[in-house]
């Protein structure tokens, strides 16, 4: 086998807490203990600290301590790895091999890490207590989520046959915003303008929208802060596998759906999420990923009325069509045409083999000839700028938010262009606060 990472950047990592063999014995022994006691007496691991351990084992070394409460009350190993917000990505392999990090700007990294099965285990035991749900050999993966949000899958063999593994996506502590995106040229600051009008729709006609691009592009992210652009005054229900949106709205339900238990009972999935929330007079529907037989649940309230936002994994925006019309999510393509935009993002590389996002066009869906769904592109990106630049010569769904509200086309590019300004003012004092960011954004409707 070749070994792939002498051309993988290292990362370093602090030193592990390094115990003789020894010691590994003793603080293997207190560990079962300590763990073994708060299951008989139904308390909390949490509750442990330093001072309840040196009084209970007061022979202990300081070493055998550190190394407890660092498993204890965290991940092990891993924990340094949790703590860099730089870190997108946490990649456990199997027994024994490197843990791998995928890092926001430098990409795919290799660490100084290893893990041995039991180790592991004990990690995605912890990870599926905290969440109440169960992996073992008869279901052998697991969908959770860290106390912080972060994202974890987890399986065991026979499934991977290396032995356990555990992919954690890393949510970042502090939330991008879309002013973020602006800055990092994700998005351009016209078109962050272009969509607050469209997405608000001037209080008569918001825009449904379909986020689409490969893994790790950044669609969650760009519907995250998209968010930001529905008026405060309305009411948000999302629908998601893992809870991922961090959304700074007052008036939101977030739901979240369940695996069957071991008796094969008790599964909330995607749809029947999508069809009780029609019950909840929502305003919007988000929709973390659309990916199976929902997607008509969806499309099927889009078209009565109700107004959403949604993610698909596509790579262009005629394949985000063939996707939705094809098994299984069969959208018939009549419905299609409730959708107004389906924005593609793609996760690229830069100069100095540098990682970055960009939304690389946004594409208006204008009709149907001849059973074939016509789009007409608004934005695209130009590479050799780097900017994504407004191509279109006219907008269907400006015009209807025209129509609507008694304006002209003009008054509603005039529109876009006020509140272009309106975020290029705030970004000189841009202090990173989310909260602050929807703040800004909300007082523009009492101007």
């Amino acid at each position: 086998m070749n070994d792939s990472s002498n051309y993988i950047s290292k990362y370093e990592t602090i030193e592990d807490i390094k115990l003789t063999d020894e010691e590994f014995n003793e603080y293997s022994r207190v560990k079962e203990e300590i763990i073994q006691g708060q299951i008989n007496e139904n308390s909390a691991i949490n509750s442990i600290n330093i001072s309840n351990i040196k009084q209970e084992y007061p022979l202990l070394d300081d070493s055998v301590i550190n190394r407890l409460m660092m498993d204890l009350k965290g991940y092990g190993k891993i924990d340094a790895l949790l703590d860099d917000d730089d870190l997108e990505e946490v990649m456990i392999i199997g027994d024994n091999l490197p843990v791998y990090v995928y890092h926001r700007s430098k990409g795919m990294m290799i660490t100084d890490i290893t893990l041995e099965s039991n180790e592991i285990r004990q990690i995605i035991e912890k990870i599926a207590n905290s969440v109440d749900r169960k992996i073992d050999n008869q279901t052998p993966i697991l969908d959770a989520r860290l106390p912080d949000g972060s994202r974890v899958n987890a399986t065991l063999p026979p499934v991977s046959t290396n032995g356990p593994t555990i992919t954690i996506r890393k949510f970042k502590q502090d939330p991008l915003t879309i002013i973020d995106l602006i800055k990092s040229n994700t998005i351009s600051v016209d078109l962050a303008g272009f969509l607050w009008t469209t997405i608000e729709g001037l209080g008569v006609k918001p825009s449904n929208i379909i986020i689409a691009g490969g893994t790790s592009s950044g669609k969650t992210t760009t519907l995250n802060t998209l968010t930001s652009f529905i008026p405060p005054y309305e009411r948000i229900i999302t629908i998601e596998d893992t809870l991922e949106l961090q959304i700074p709205h007052q008036h939101i339900i977030q739901t979240e759906t369940r695996p069957a238990n071991i008796e094969n009972k008790g599964e909330i999935t995607m749809d029947l999420l999508l069809k009780n929330s029609l019950r909840q007079r929502p305003d919007r529907i988000i929709v973390g990923e659309v990916r199976s037989s929902e997607a008509i649940t969806l499309f099927s309230a889009l078209n009565t009325g109700h107004s959403g936002i949604g993610t698909l994994h596509s790579n262009s925006s005629h394949e985000t069509i063939t996707r939705l019309t094809n098994a299984p999510m069969n959208v018939p393509s009549i419905m299609i045409q409730s959708i107004d935009f389906i924005i593609m993002q793609n996760r690229l590389h830069g100069s100095n083999d540098t990682v970055i996002r960009r939304v690389t066009k946004v594409a208006e869906i204008v009709g149907s000839e001849n059973n074939t769904i016509q789009l007409n592109k608004i934005f695209e990106y130009n590479s050799q700028s780097d900017k994504i630049e407004f191509s279109a010569i006219n907008c269907n769904a400006l015009n209807k938010i025209a129509k609507l509200k008694g304006v002209s086309y003009n008054d509603v590019v005039d529109e876009i262009k006020n509140r272009t300004k309106y975020l290029i003012e705030y970004m000189e004092k841009y202090d990173g606060d989310i909260d602050h960011v929807q703040s800004y954004i909300n007082k523009y409707y009492s101007l």
